[in-house]
């Protein structure tokens, strides 16, 4: 009798949580103001529901480690799935980098030192390498990091959440509640963060991608992305309440936004409660590229595997078939960044990786929901576990309405659209980093092109002897 899997309901549950709660991402969005409040309704309705019926739907139907790469090149071929797959994985060692830049300072606060800006950069190479080293193990060795990631995540969260109320009720509103305060601006400055809570929403196709490890992935799939994603909103809407009623949207910055938001409202820097506040912290951040690593290196790994991405993507451990090729590359790439980030022009480093981050992320997405309607046209007799019920019409508002989201968000994250000195410098290296990444994706795609066209030809001439 085959040995029983050991991932879960309960850990598939855990996990869409680890990967789709996103702790680091709560200063951007305070930085909204009382308006965040909006957005979040506005986008857990209008996005996170459609998003999350639609992978429900594809999750369940085509259960793969492709994940999207596997949904899109069915839908549109292999240069959209090329294209999908790369800015899929080129997000994550955008994004690892972006967490590492913050480890040496909640190992100070932890603590209580100052380190070297050589120190931390050692320190952020430990955190990005220890990160590869347990991606070369399967999700079902790893669950209990992910559950612990989760349960922190959660705890932290309620715990913001609950010190912001206290704090409003025994010393006033740090901000005016007024219904006018809470309707969109639509400035600029508050439109370039709407990015940052489609950020938050995202993942729920990565637990797709561990189907193989599941007791039952049909069954689970669903019922991890329902549940996890009812669970992710209420938390996300209650600490976003504790922030906003307890903190002045001036005082947070986007590199430090949730360490700051504990010493506000406790009052202190120091201490051993804001030094365990930072070890957990820091606790989050492993487990959400732990959680990242297993999806974003599985697709790379199929899409090399066939033929869409260079083939040091599909090299795989003989001992485990763990994709350590993509692994690898996640740890070169972002420990370059880490190396070289000290060189560049003083700025909000975390905010510049992790905004080139979310913006390839959300390119890659961009196809899933066209894909879900083709995918509905031309492969109909598949059998579908959980299907989204609806007429054409309904279905395709629930397809394009995320899709303009993300473009909107796209535009108002990755183009300098304030010509101000402050603005041009923030948003520059973003859209010139996103421009530099879209032509390094189309090279691939010509290569791949040519290389499979090589291939063919060979196999012809083989055939013809």
């Amino acid at each position: 009798m085959p040995k029983k899997k050991k991932f879960s309901l309960m850990s598939a549950v855990l996990s869409v949580i680890c990967v789709v709660f996103v702790a680091e991402a709560a200063a951007p969005v305070a930085s909204i103001g009382n308006s965040q409040f909006f957005w979040w309704i506005f986008l857990l309705v209008l996005f996170l529901l459609p998003y999350g019926l639609i992978s429900s739907e594809l999750g369940t139907t085509y259960i793969g480690e492709g994940g999207l790469y596997d949904w899109i090149t069915k839908a549109f071929g292999h240069k959209w799935g090329s294209r999908a797959a790369w800015y899929y994985w080129i997000n994550f060692p955008l994004w690892l980098a972006s967490l590492a830049v913050m480890c040496p300072g909640l190992i100070e606060t932890i603590f209580g030192i100052k380190l070297g800006t050589w120190t931390g950069v050692l320190i952020e190479l430990i955190f990005i390498w220890l990160i590869i080293w347990i991606s070369f193990y399967p999700v079902s060795d790893s669950v209990w990091i992910l559950n612990t990631a989760a349960i922190i995540k959660m705890t932290l969260a309620i715990l913001i959440g609950v010190l912001g109320i206290y704090t409003a009720l025994t010393k006033g509103m740090a901000n005016q509640f007024t219904l006018k305060s809470m309707l969109p601006t639509f400035d600029l400055h508050s439109l370039s963060f709407v990015s940052v809570i489609i950020f938050n929403l995202l993942g729920f196709e990565v637990i797709c991608t561990m189907a193989d490890q599941m007791e039952n992935p049909t069954k689970q799939i669903k019922q991890s992305i329902i549940i996890g994603g009812i669970v992710i909103a209420a938390i996300y809407i209650f600490s976003a309440f504790g922030i906003g009623v307890a903190i002045p949207t001036d005082k947070i910055n986007t590199g430090s936004g949730l360490m700051d938001a504990f010493k506000l409202l406790l009052g202190t820097d120091t201490g051993w409660f804001i030094s365990i506040i930072a070890l957990l912290f820091m606790l989050t951040l492993f487990g959400n590229m732990i959680s990242w690593s297993f999806g974003v290196n599985s697709v790379a790994s199929y899409a090399a595997e066939n033929g869409d991405l260079p083939s040091v993507f599909a090299k795989k451990s003989p001992k485990n078939q763990m994709p350590n090729g993509a692994s690898i590359m996640n740890g070169v790439i972002a420990s370059v960044i880490v190396v070289v980030a000290p060189l560049l022009p003083s700025q909000d480093l975390f905010w510049s990786f992790f905004s080139l981050n979310l913006v390839m992320l959300m390119l890659a997405y961009i196809p899933i929901f066209p894909a879900f309607l083709k995918l509905r046209k031309i492969d109909p007799d598949t059998p579908r576990p959980f299907k989204v019920s609806g007429n054409n019409t309904f279905l395709h508002i629930l397809a394009y309405v995320p899709v303009a989201l993300i473009v909107i968000a796209l535009i108002f994250t990755a183009v300098p659209l304030d010509f101000s000195k402050s603005s041009l410098t923030e948003q520059l290296p973003i859209f010139i980093g996103t421009i530099i990444m879209v032509i390094i994706g189309e090279i691939i795609i010509k290569v791949k092109k040519v290389t499979k066209e090589g291939n063919t030809r060979e196999d012809i001439n083989d055939d013809s002897k």
